[in-house]
């Protein structure tokens, strides 16, 4: 294949989100090598872990020294193990680069100050990198959600038909837990980190629905499709991916809308004397507007409220995609459609390749 056309249609599945359809893409490569500069990056500032506001500036300038001084040394020992010369940028990045950047600055604060958790939080951090630029880079996380936000508009038209069909038991749902007294006591004052845990710990109930089907959903999708050569284990990964992202953008934007709107039914129905009844003090205000001869307010509780009703509402919607079966059927004929075009390029790629 002419490297022209190979570059364009490569390009093309990164653009699907699918960049490892592309034959031969191996990670030492391809992903941690295009990361390098990040990686670079943050193993020169990580330097700063040996600083010790108990040390005088005289001490942590020594203490930055040997830091750089091990970072420097650690480096060139890694490029003549490889035999390149001692302070060469590196062409590939595999096992024992990346060991390294996790490794070795959690090691500074350690050996030259003794700060444990510092070297702890250090390597978490690092390993913690590394994994999200290879979803970045290795799974075109980037391009999976630009792919999905350009076709959310039509997905969002399957939402509503499924909201339709739900609308009955969801406005009872919404609207009960709304003016519902417990509802106001127990999340108006629950403190700023324990409403974010329980908010993320909803969003990871929703995902898990979303997720527990979706080898399935590959399956399916691939034997409908059915051009080329079957899919290896990291390629289901990826479209499983961009299967996961689209759903769960579609759970996110109808979730942002319910919350939405109940934070301006709130504003424009829930008075301060209400609220001061249902927990037992007034109402803290974020921001009034007069619209119309109308008080209207924003308070930090119904704000948390509301947050919270648009998380809840999200597991909620989450349990519907999973057990609709119309729905499901109408989103995968829709996905299906969409990315057999991504296939077929597959299959008529290899086959250029192979001659």
């Amino acid at each position: 294949m002419p490297a022209a056309d190979r570059a364009t249609q490569e390009a093309a599945f990164r653009r699907a989100g699918l960049p490892l359809f592309i034959d031969d893409r191996r990670a030492a490569r391809d992903v941690w090598t295009r990361a390098l500069p990040v990686l670079s990056l943050v193993f020169f500032v990580e330097v700063l872990g040996a600083v010790d506001l108990d040390f005088t500036w005289l001490e942590n300038l020594a203490t930055l020294t040997a830091g750089l001084a091990i970072l420097v040394g650690s480096f060139a020992v890694i490029n003549r193990l490889r035999r390149r010369p001692a302070l060469a940028l590196p062409d590939t990045v595999g096992p024992v680069e990346l060991g390294a950047f996790v490794v070795v600055p959690a090691l500074l604060p350690l050996v030259l100050n003794g700060q444990t958790t510092s070297a702890v939080v250090t390597a978490a951090a690092n390993l913690l990198l590394l994994a999200l630029l290879y979803g970045v880079i290795g799974f075109g996380l980037v391009y999976i959600v630009v792919w999905t936000g350009r076709r959310l508009l039509g997905q969002l038209a399957v939402s509503l038909q499924l909201a339709v069909r739900a609308v009955p038991l969801l406005l009872l749902f919404s609207v009960v837990l709304f003016v519902n007294t417990e509802m106001w006591q127990v999340f108006s004052d629950m403190p700023d980190a324990t409403l974010i845990a329980t908010v993320l710990l909803l969003t990871t109930l929703g995902a898990g629905f979303i997720a527990v089907r979706l080898p399935r959903e590959v399956a399916t999708l691939e034997e409908q499709v059915g051009a080329g050569p079957p899919l290896d284990p990291r390629q289901r990964i990826n479209v499983g991916l961009v299967m996961f992202v689209s759903q769960a953008l579609q759970v996110l934007v109808v979730s942002a809308a319910i919350g939405g709107f109940f934070l301006v039914f709130g504003t424009l129905t829930i008075s301060d004397d209400v609220i001061e009844s249902w927990i037992g003090h007034g109402s803290h205000r974020i921001v009034r507007l007069d619209l119309l001869g109308i008080d209207a307010r924003v308070s930090r509780e119904l704000l948390r409220v509301s947050t919270a009703i648009a998380a809840l509402s999200g597991l909620y919607y989450s349990i519907a995609v999973l057990t609709d079966g119309t729905y499901r059927e109408e989103f995968l004929t829709e996905l299906t459609a969409e990315m057999r075009s991504s296939f077929q390029q597959r299959a008529d790629y290899l086959k250029s390749l192979a001659r």
